[in-house]
């Protein structure tokens, strides 16, 4: 049992000594972050041009539906007349 104990404060004494190594060599500098705050914006510049282009999209497609509406209903009105010349021609 003594040993496991020795064994985890080891494993945790090297894992806290890699986290303060990694810290103190992964320090970003003022250049790194400028380029960071560069590529958000630049990534929210996009996001928000995406953005547009779905709505964009969206609305043609709205549009679209609606003709296809409108011309389906034009096309059920013709059959209708159709049918109803057809059944009228058949009784005389």
């Amino acid at each position: 049992m003594k040993e496991s104990v020795m064994k985890r404060s080891r494993v945790l004494i090297l894992v806290a000594v890699a986290g303060v190594y990694a810290g103190l060599t992964g320090c970003a500098t003022t250049g790194d972050l400028d380029a960071l705050k560069a590529e958000v914006s630049q990534n929210k510049a996009d996001i928000a041009t995406a953005n547009k282009n779905a709505a964009d999209a969206k609305a043609m497609a709205q549009e679209a539906m609606s003709t296809a509406n409108q011309a389906n209903s034009t096309a059920e009105d013709t059959a209708s007349k159709l049918d109803r010349m057809f059944k009228k021609s058949m009784y005389k």
